[in-house]
């Protein structure tokens, strides 16, 4: 249950990552979980875990590492749509 509930919250902070940009995250669902859950990984090694944690996931962190791989990959993807 508590993977499910991992799956879950990466999602919704891919999601809100997505949102909080206003760029799409490629892939749709499986890209929201997969940039929440990377999201998390790289907030939690860039900031530590602090603020509020669900599923194992420190929530603040998660989403600023979310909003940072959200950033990275839509100018890594427009980029190469341009060339």
């Amino acid at each position: 249950m508590s993977f499910i509930l991992y799956l879950i919250i990466g999602g919704i902070i891919g999601w809100l990552a997505g949102l909080i940009l206003g760029r799409d995250i490629p892939g749709g669902i499986i890209g929201n979980i997969i940039a929440g859950i990377i999201g998390a990984w790289l907030g939690g090694a860039i900031f530590g875990n602090f603020g509020p944690a669900v599923a194992g996931m420190a929530i603040i962190p998660a989403l600023i590492g979310a909003i940072i791989l959200v950033f990275v990959l839509s100018f890594i993807l427009r980029t190469a749509r341009k060339a």
